[in-house]
């Protein structure tokens, strides 16, 4: 069934120039949304430059996609960085960059959005976050952390903007296949490898044994932001395949 409740709304996305954030974008406009994509560089799904660490520049740039669009009525949140390495090899600078975008980020752009869709009564916001939020993942300790943190975020928010008729959710991928999961594979067997999963590393496979695509992960997020879900809040929805056989 076609989702609804997406027609004729105005979106927010960060991350919109590739990826996950790129395909939700596209999926929401093929559903009859106005879409703002935000990222830190230009693209054809990015119409607004804008680096989700500032939180002055996200204020204004909702502050005029409200102006120039509309009141947003969605904010789905695919901002993100990973940069992997073990705790005891890991630089200063790549800790804080890595929470400035996967957690303040989500932060900035919350916050500035929900103090608009207070006073309508109305909205939906989803975070895209990770199942490495919710198991120990080696060599990824700050991406785990980090998205652990934008999650339970979310759902805080989810519940201080109930009253207000207004959903928060997350969505956690698994591994999908984007430019970031690509830039982890050491050959041209990366997909096989990921799918069978490593006892060295202590990550287990994919049972469905497919990696998803970021279609897989925008029609997640198109279900929750849609009236499909309007009885839905602060869920967690992983769509990973069964990797984590949902510890």
């Amino acid at each position: 069934m076609e989702p609804t409740g997406i027609n004729g709304r105005i979106a927010l996305v960060t991350g919109a120039a590739q990826g996950i954030g790129a395909a939700v974008t596209r999926s929401l406009r093929g559903g009859g949304a106005t879409v703002a994509g935000l990222d830190v560089r230009s693209g054809e799904d990015a119409t607004h430059v804008v680096d989700v660490a500032d939180s002055e520049a996200v204020e204004e740039a909702v502050a005029r996609v409200e102006r120039d669009l509309g009141p947003v009525d969605i904010l789905v949140n695919v901002a993100g960085v990973l940069r992997p390495g073990k705790v005891d090899e890991l630089g200063d600078d790549d800790w804080r960059d890595t929470f400035a975008v996967n957690t303040d980020g989500v932060f900035h752009t919350c916050r500035a959005v929900s103090q608009r869709m207070i006073p309508r009564k109305r909205g939906s916001i989803v975070t895209v976050g990770s199942n490495a939020a919710g198991v120990p993942r080696y060599g990824m300790a700050s991406y785990a952390a980090s998205k652990a943190a934008a999650t339970l975020f979310t759902k805080s928010l989810g519940l201080e903007l109930a009253e207000h008729g207004i959903r928060c959710n997350v969505v956690s991928p698994g591994p999908t296949d984007t430019e970031m999961q690509r830039d982890l594979w050491a050959d041209d067997d990366g997909a096989e490898a990921v799918i069978t999963g490593s006892l060295e590393t202590y990550k287990a496979g994919i049972p469905l044994n497919r990696l998803a695509t970021a279609d897989d992960i925008a029609d997640a997020v198109m279900f929750l932001v849609s009236d499909r879900a309007k009885h839905v809040t602060m869920h967690d929805l992983y769509v990973d395949g069964g990797t984590t056989l949902r510890a």
